[in-house]
């Protein structure tokens, strides 16, 4: 069998964001929900983790259904904002990197006539996430753990209302941000899946905000996010599935099969793609070892689809290799995998 990394998704709302996470990633496909929503699906480097990336956007609403849909849709163990912010602390300098230890929602409160009244809600890390990134920021002076807050506005005077807002009822926060409201709390009614926004500063939140863009600020804060991303990720051990992750499929022993990119419609294979690799997987199944030389798996598939040119037979052989329904062994044989196993059971239950 072979190896199944454990998932996570990383969100993003720029491109410069997007491409920072992406320097890191070797992409191994592109998959796009019924809905439209493109993911590209990588191996981080570094790390023992696969990473689904998808560049949600500005604003809090779209990463909030984004991100419940990547819940859905791909069954991750965790969920990363990864990106840029306004940092609020005067020793917090530009290019340094905040991980959220809790996100605070800024706009919640009451507008009563002494005033607005702040009715704050914050969502936290979990300990295991908060150990891993305390171990992650240790003896680096330019990465920090702390509150982030967030809310649908992009800051640029410091002595602004809101400005003053943050300063009186969020006092604590190193870093305001657009999007990390969004992704935490749909992780939170997701069951408490673990979350956690990972912010490089770019800018002081304050009049200087335009310059330091366009001095490039957010392309050097984006990467050292990126990179702080990944030395965090490098710290966890695969952790046991979330519990959407474990959803039972009907299907007898194929249950106990993980899935990374689970309950997907592409998992409907075309026919000939499926006749032949459910007849490699009847052979294989009756190999001591599970892999079929090159030459048995080509016998099987001219046999299967004797209609079709050789060429044709392999390019259906290329077809599941590409997906990784099939992969070649260290010894160059040819056996059917974890995702493969599952592509036949899904398709047996939507024909």
């Amino acid at each position: 069998m072979s190896e199944v990394l454990p998932l996570a998704v990383i969100v993003t709302a720029l491109p410069v964001e997007y491409m920072s996470v992406r320097e890191h990633a070797v992409v191994e496909e592109v998959r796009v929900h019924s809905h439209g929503t493109r993911v590209e699906c990588a191996r981080l480097l570094g790390t023992s983790w696969r990473v689904a990336m998808v560049e949600a956007g500005m604003g809090s609403r779209t990463t909030a259904i984004l991100t419940e849909r990547m819940v859905e849709w791909l069954t991750p163990r965790m969920v990363i904002f990864v990106g840029v912010a306004g940092g609020l602390k005067d020793d917090i300098g530009i290019g340094d990197v905040v991980f959220g230890n809790k996100v605070y929602g800024i706009h919640g409160g009451k507008s009563a006539p002494e005033g607005f009244l702040v009715r704050p809600e914050a969502w936290p890390l979990s300990h295991r996430l908060e150990q891993a990134v305390r171990a992650a920021v240790r003896g680096r002076p330019d990465a920090h753990v702390g509150a982030i807050a967030s809310g649908d506005v992009v800051l640029a005077d410091a002595s602004s209302d809101i400005a003053a807002h943050l300063r009186t009822h969020y006092n604590d926060a190193l870093a305001l941000d657009m999007e990390g409201v969004g992704l935490v709390e749909a992780a939170h009614l997701a069951g408490g899946l673990d979350a956690i926004v990972v912010r490089g500063i770019s800018d002081k939140a304050n009049d200087g905000k335009k310059a330091a863009d366009a001095a490039g600020f957010q392309k050097v804060a984006a990467g050292k996010a990126a990179e702080a991303t990944v030395a965090l990720l490098a710290l966890l051990d695969p952790p046991a599935p979330h519990p959407a992750a474990t959803r039972s499929s009907g299907e007898g022993p194929h249950n106990a099969l993980p899935s990374l990119l689970p309950d997907t419609l592409d998992w409907i294979l075309p026919k000939p793609e499926h006749d032949v690799l459910r007849a490699v997987a009847s052979l294989g199944a009756r190999s001591s070892d599970g892999r079929l030389t090159s030459a048995a798996v080509d016998s099987v598939a001219a046999e299967v689809i004797p209609h079709f040119t050789r060429e044709r037979a392999e390019e259906v052989l290329r077809s599941l290799i590409g997906r990784r329904y099939l992969r070649k062994s260290p010894g160059g044989r040819l056996e059917v995998t974890p995702e493969g196993r599952q592509a036949l059971v899904r398709w047996r239950g939507n024909r």
